[in-house]
């Protein structure tokens, strides 16, 4: 029989050979784990005191990174690992059904491994092929994208027949770009090696200057100044220099740097030298999310391309001293390390929990170097910098927001897909590009974004106006934006860290009364303390995820409150009752000195 994927065999793993193919560096324990659940096909305790004995680590420190990482089993997860991406996006798609189909069709229950230990379903958070989905991943190496009944049941069978994902019909893997809208970035790319040595002309301060005059906002969302954070990593003391590429977009929604990262990724590793250039680095890091796994083995054809083109590694472009390479350091699927402290701290084979600032990575970031990280589309821009210069980009866009942005447009739209706009587009633009009809609401950069309403659509994508890191979901007037605000607080719920109170207990009280309500079991004291929990949250959490994952539910109350409305005054209204008197938020939320104890309370 033969073994159901044989890119992922179930076999013994060796793990003195693991070890010594990573010099037993315990800041490489995230990669191990990867592959030793690559080759045993889950992580058996007797092979993580193996490795933890040959890391010098105890076996809990081992033992607590595995179960940090929602990609990693310490538990048998069966021959196929099936996890459908569960966006509200693909359940608007129909992926709910499609899933119970599926468990229906082999005698699984979601989350579980099933009897003969062949196949575990469960969902997963937004696998970035919105664009074409549902979808789902395989193995956590390889994706299906366009599912629908009839791929479902024939998936069921394979699966039964023990067939090997390698031999599944190709089609089903087929990952479409679908740009609609080009521009600067996502245009014809310039030849490799053109913007490097554009920027070696211009030489180190040179080149921050020209950042400088462009005005260059980071494009993960913050918007922090380019040449800021450059200017303050290269002067900061420090044995080496790093840099990193940050291509963990797990913002759901959010699918841009999956197509930089195959269209264009010369450019991106292009845009890192630049950088090393620019701050004095010799070492670099992509990290990529799990969910981008099929994408390593392309990404790793294009780093070793430019190594023999001498874009990378010893004497770039034939000048002494110019040495930097870099290395893939691939994700297990946790949303928290699209923070870049978080980021540093799964580099250097941790849990990904975010880290109190300052210091800020620009001054100790990995192994307490100086290390600048910037994401996918900013190291792209950085590149049209180099070659066109600062006054060129600063003269597309805004004053305050230069340049263009990539939107990762989905859901009630004709035409989803990729659109390059200069900043400063109107909202209506881009819904009439799309082809998206009878629009009641747009979520903005994500679930921690804007969610905004028909009466909004004039506003503009600027960091001044409507900032976004590039998720652009579309829902028409037949959707529930009680139901979306709630998946999101799932969402928020299922990727906490659980480092810090306020958000641990914080996103599981916030599901706890959404589900309450959806049940029509809540009143509207559950409303009061949704927007109490929001309070708490923004000025208690460790980091921004806490901080951000009541937005969804706040600007829902605010735009589309008859959603909430209708889920309770056929039990809870009274004749005369004033529904904005009793949302006042400052209502109930005096006299409370401690809010975790107040936390507590609400409980």
């Amino acid at each position: 029989m033969p073994s159901p994927s044989t890119s992922l065999p179930a076999t013994t793993p060796d793990v003195p050979a693991l070890l010594a193919r990573h010099a037993s560096d315990p800041h490489a324990l995230v990669q191990m784990l990867r592959e030793l659940q690559a080759a045993a096909g889950w992580l058996p305790r007797t092979s993580l005191q193996q490795l933890a004995a040959g890391l010098d680590l105890s076996l809990a420190q081992v033992q607590g990174v595995a179960d940090f990482y929602r990609f990693f089993h310490t538990r048998p997860a069966g021959d196929y690992r099936v996890l459908f991406s569960d966006n509200v996006t693909d359940r608007m798609l129909g992926s709910e059904a499609l899933m119970a189909d599926l468990c229906r069709r082999l005698g699984v229950v979601p989350g579980r491994l099933g009897a003969d230990a062949l196949v575990s379903v469960d969902r997963t958070s937004c696998t970035g092929l919105c664009d074409q989905g549902p979808a789902l991943l395989i193995n956590h190496h390889q994706v299906v994208t366009r599912l629908d009944a009839a791929r479902v049941a024939q998936m069921a069978q394979l699966m039964r027949d023990r067939v090997p994902v390698t031999r599944w019909p190709s089609a089903w893997f087929a990952v479409q770009d679908n740009i609609r809208r080009a521009d600067v970035l996502l245009g014809a790319a310039a030849a490799p090696g053109a913007a490097l040595a554009a920027a070696q002309a211009h030489g180190p301060e040179g080149l921050l200057a020209e950042l400088r005059l462009s005005r260059l906002r980071g494009r993960g969302g913050a918007g922090f100044a380019t040449d800021s954070k450059w200017s303050l990593c290269r002067q900061a003391p420090g044995a080496e220099h790093v840099v990193v590429c940050n291509a963990d977009e797990g913002e759901p929604g959010t699918f841009k740097d999956r197509v930089l990262l195959t269209r264009q990724a010369d450019t991106v590793f292009e845009g890192m030298a630049i950088a090393a250039h620019a701050i004095g680095a010799r070492r670099g890091f992509l990290y990529l999310r799990g969910e981008y796994r099929h994408l390593l083995e392309s990404l790793e054809a294009v780093l070793q391309r430019r190594r023999e083109a001498h874009l990378l590694g010893q004497s770039i472009l034939g000048t002494a001293g110019f040495d930097f390479d870099i290395a893939i350091h691939v994700g297990a699927g946790a949303y928290v390390c699209g923070e870049e402290s978080a980021l540093i701290e799964s580099l250097e084979g941790r849990r990904g929990t975010p880290r109190i600032r300052p210091p800020y990575p620009a001054q100790q970031g990995y192994l307490g170097q100086p290390t600048v990280v910037n994401n996918v589309e900013t190291f792209c821009a950085v590149c049209q910098i180099a070659l066109q210069g600062g006054a060129w980009w600063a003269g597309i866009g805004t004053p305050g927001s230069t340049g263009t942005k990539i939107h990762s447009v989905s859901g009630d739209c004709e035409r989803p897909g990729l659109y390059e706009y200069p900043f400063g587009t109107r909202i209506g633009t881009i819904l009439e590009d799309c082809g998206a009809r009878d629009t009641q609401a747009v979520q903005v950069g994500g679930p921690s974004g804007l969610c905004l309403s028909a009466f909004e659509f004039g506003r503009r994508i600027a960091f001044e106006d409507v900032p976004t890191a590039g998720a652009f979901m579309v829902f028409n007037r037949s959707r529930d934006m009680f139901e979306v605000a709630r998946a999101f607080a799932h969402f928020f719920a299922h990727e906490s860290c659980g480092f810090c109170t306020p958000c641990r207990v914080g996103t599981a009280l916030v599901v706890k009364r959404m589900d309450k309500l959806a049940a029509g079991q809540g009143s509207r004291y559950d409303i009061d303390v949704l927007f109490e929990l929001d309070r708490l949250m923004h000025g208690t959490t460790h980091c921004g995820l806490g901080a951000s994952a009541c937005n969804p539910l706040r600007d829902t109350i605010l735009r589309f409150r008859p959603a909430y409305e209708q889920r309770l005054k056929s039990l809870y209204f009274e004749p005369g009752f004033d529904l904005d008197a009793e949302l006042s938020i400052g209502r109930r939320m005096t006299g409370r000195d401690d809010p975790l104890a107040h936390l507590e309370k609400l409980a």
